[in-house]
């Protein structure tokens, strides 16, 4: 069944790969985003839980973590390098009470409604249809299940997204391509409030928050000369430079530009910017 999503999913087996690769760092980045969509959701022992674009499995591990070996997880990804990821971390763990499906959650065949909750670390914002995802999503709870996520806020709030950018830009390494049309799929498809309040109400969800969250994020680890490295391989600044099928030397630059930048939020070896996210949550009725 097409939903639309074809685009999204062709990207992410594509660039799957590169966040397997910095799947250490990357995880680590956003971690303090997922513990509190995590205190949010509240798992409890037990309870069935589906992980919505589980990527490598961190949060899959966290949920597992909560619902002990009485309960059960299964993480969804469209992204086949990143389950493989996810699923040798699992084995590794040992953990029977976790299942991995790849395919599009937007209409994943799954038997509902069978899950007490649903949860997603930043993976919501790439359906082309989000009010019929998450109606398909609805679908699957059970009545009186909840729903947490975490998804990101507008570039006004995310300066570890707009540093290194407006350097690119100022400098004239590459022509930036334009922002993405607002709602796009995409990482900022939710920073609206509204919109996201729009998405859940209309998808039948009951008892919507949406509260905004500042979160000081540590960059690659902490480490300077990794955290530049990650941020030309992965995310808006390395589009751009794929877009431009930038050569060597401008790569070589682009990295010198970003490094300068980042170099002005190092601080006692650590490298740390704000970022800015909605902690969301609803009730299926």
């Amino acid at each position: 069944m097409s939903t639309g999503n074809e685009d999204q999913i062709d990207y992410w087996n594509r660039q799957g790969r590169t966040w397997v690769e910095w799947q250490q760092r990357l995880d680590a980045q956003i971690a303090p985003h997922g513990e509190r969509a995590l205190e949010v959701l509240a798992p409890e022992p037990g309870e069935r839980i589906l992980d919505v674009g589980c990527g490598c499995g961190d949060s899959v591990l966290a949920l597992a973590d909560r619902v002990g070996p009485g309960g059960s997880v299964v993480g969804v990804d469209v992204s086949e390098p990143m389950l493989a990821r996810a699923r040798e971390r699992v084995l590794a763990a040992g953990l029977s009470q976790v299942e991995l499906h790849q395919g599009d959650a937007a209409a994943i065949d799954l038997p509902g409604p069978s899950f007490d909750a649903l949860f997603s670390r930043f993976g919501v914002m790439f359906f082309s249809d989000p009010a019929g995802a998450f109606r398909h999503l609805h679908g699957l709870l059970r009545p009186g299940g909840r729903l947490a996520f975490v998804c990101w806020r507008g570039r006004e709030h995310n300066p570890w997204i707009t540093v290194p950018g407006m350097a690119i830009a100022q400098a004239a390494v590459i022509p930036l391509p334009p922002p993405p049309p607002a709602d796009a799929p995409g990482m900022l498809s939710l920073a609206r409030e509204s919109r996201v309040r729009e998405v859940l109400v209309a998808a039948g969800f009951d008892e919507v928050t949406i509260r905004a969250e500042d979160v000081v994020m540590t960059l690659g680890g902490g480490d300077l000369e990794a955290a530049t490295d990650l941020f030309l391989e992965v995310g808006p600044v390395a589009g751009a430079l794929r877009e431009a099928d930038a050569d060597e030397a401008t790569r070589a630059r682009a990295r010198e530009v970003v490094r300068k930048a980042f170099e002005a939020h190092a601080e006692g070896g650590g490298l740390s910017l704000g970022s800015g996210c909605w902690l969301v949550s609803a009730i299926r009725p």
